[in-house]
């Protein structure tokens, strides 16, 4: 039996795998002084990990979910994750747009979610 459900599993390595993409995609904003060939290269190698728990993640998850579902889950814990990183690690402030803006993209998740319209 194993320690997680492939319900559960997929989700897990997706958080962790949006953790290092959001890093590998904007943590180099934090080093605005640092040569462009090093902020790609140090992103690249980040973005490396993030590959190698997002393709199991979907491949676990397929079957399970389907791929719109799995990419759905993928894009609602990039943007959670992202919000995270923009306010703790960058400082900037959330807005009402914003919000609005997830609010409109977490309504088209719960519609992926939902299955056919009747």
């Amino acid at each position: 039996m194993p320690l997680l459900s492939p319900a559960v599993l997929p989700v897990l390595l997706l958080i962790a795998s949006n953790l290092f993409m959001t890093t590998a995609w904007y943590g180099h904003l934090k080093f605005p002084s640092a040569p462009m060939w090093a902020a790609v290269m140090a992103s690249w190698g980040i973005a490396l990990v993030e590959y190698w728990l997002a393709v199991p993640a979907n491949r676990i998850g397929y079957g399970t979910y389907t791929a719109a579902e799995l990419k759905t889950i993928q894009e609602v814990v990039s943007l959670t994750v992202f919000v995270g990183f923009a306010v703790f690690v960058l400082g900037e402030k959330l807005t009402w747009n914003h919000g609005i803006g997830f609010g409109l993209i977490a309504l088209g998740a719960f519609f992926i979610f939902k299955g056919p319209l009747r």
